[in-house]
């Protein structure tokens, strides 16, 4: 299965981004189009979930909020955050959706390893999570939908944006954890540097 790679080097508008998504997701399900990873980032902003309880927005006019058909709670995107949007056919690669979500933490946790960051999962918590002298962050966010076993949406990984701005919303509807970054955690790599751990990775997880 051809996956084709796509970076965006400015930040990319939210709502032409799901645009996007969507059409190559009808793409990928009624013409055969190749399966497509887009790493990219976005000004800051603040998406709801399906599952988005409005008490979690504690800042409603510090950045646009934009609902979303995607599962889970609010979320922060903005520059120095790598978004990956995946949109992979599991008609083809097995309709599990439990498997695909543990794949996605799979791929993420692989990632951080490549930089020494020990990322890991927490029960009931979706994310990926790290220790530190502060307790356990959250540094990588997943959220994903299926459109007749195509997905779109994907993973958030904090490479170094601004935490303060995570503080406009209760993430994923957590209040008892902090968010962090590699730039917290004093690692240092380029987006760059980070994209191609994110390709490595993915092979090695989902082939192509």
């Amino acid at each position: 299965m051809t996956v084709e790679w796509r970076e965006s080097a400015e930040p990319v508008d939210y709502p032409a981004a799901v645009e996007w998504m969507e059409h190559r997701a009808a793409a990928i399900r009624d013409e055969g189009a190749d399966e497509c990873v887009w790493l990219l980032e976005h000004p800051p902003l603040y998406t709801a979930g399906t599952s988005a309880d409005a008490a979690d927005l504690l800042t409603p006019d510090r950045f646009p909020v934009h609902r979303t058909g995607r599962g889970g709670e609010y979320t922060y995107h903005g520059p120095g955050q790598r978004v990956g949007y995946v949109m992979l056919d599991l008609r083809r690669r097995g309709p599990d959706v439990r498997r695909f979500v543990n794949d996605l933490e799979r791929w993420v946790i692989g990632t951080l390893a490549e930089f020494g960051i020990a990322g890991e999962r927490r029960q009931g918590r979706v994310g990926v999570w790290v220790e530190t002298a502060e307790g356990e962050k959250k540094i990588a966010a997943l959220g994903i939908r299926l459109r007749r076993w195509v997905s779109f949406h994907g993973i958030a990984i904090n490479l170094n944006p601004d935490l303060d701005h995570f503080g406009g919303i209760v993430p994923c509807g957590i209040s008892d954890y902090g968010v962090t970054s590699f730039a917290d955690l004093g690692v240092t790599a380029s987006m760059a540097d980070l994209d191609a751990a994110l390709k490595k990775k993915f092979s090695e997880v989902f082939g192509g």
